[in-house]
């Protein structure tokens, strides 16, 4: 879940054409490692890097793919798939991670944390 948008601050990433269509990049935002995940030629979602299953900061690795709708990556570790949209582990709503605002200005990813 989005956390209150007046609350955040947006930081700047990468230049989209870093990220390589369908993977994800990691990057140490106020602290914290967020995943940035390009889908598509456009698409861009940013979630927690950490995976609570392994204890280990790797979901930027992960495969990115879809369940029906949704649209999500699997951790390179156990293979538990995070909604890219909202964060919710699909197989354990109680390991899921928090999901951020992205955008594109000017050919650079923001991400809000």
């Amino acid at each position: 879940m989005h956390r209150d948008l007046q609350l955040q601050e947006w930081s700047a990433v990468c230049a989209i054409e870093d990220i390589v269509p369908d993977t994800g990049v990691c990057a140490l935002l106020g602290g914290r490692q967020v995943a940035v995940f390009r889908v598509g030629e456009k698409r861009l979602f940013a979630i927690d890097n950490y995976d609570p299953h392994s204890h280990a900061a790797v979901l930027s690795r992960g495969l990115v793919g879809s369940i029906g709708e949704r649209v999500v990556v699997a951790s390179p570790i156990y293979k538990q798939h995070f909604d890219l949209a909202t964060g919710e582990c699909l197989e354990s709503e109680a390991h899921s991670v928090a999901s951020y605002p992205v955008r594109v200005e000017n050919g650079t990813v923001w991400v809000a944390t």
